[in-house]
């Protein structure tokens, strides 16, 4: 039910600002003691590629910035 989550390689994380055009801090956040970032390793500060599957198109793609948990 959890959808696929991934690292995004530091190298990459410029390529996917610039194509939205925007800066790492205007991601949308996700937390590093979310249960799919701690399966992952996440840390504070990388980017997570989240996929998800859409009947209208097929795949859905959302990235989020991992912040420090409360």
């Amino acid at each position: 039910m959890v959808p696929l989550h991934a690292l995004v390689p530091d190298e990459e994380v410029p390529s996917v600002l610039g194509r939205y055009g925007i800066q790492k801090e205007q991601l949308p956040k996700i937390r590093s003691n979310d249960p799919a970032a701690k399966v992952i390793g996440a840390k504070p500060g990388q980017v997570v590629k989240i996929t998800r599957k859409s009947p209208t198109a097929g795949e859905a793609i959302a990235y989020r910035l991992v912040v420090e948990a409360i």
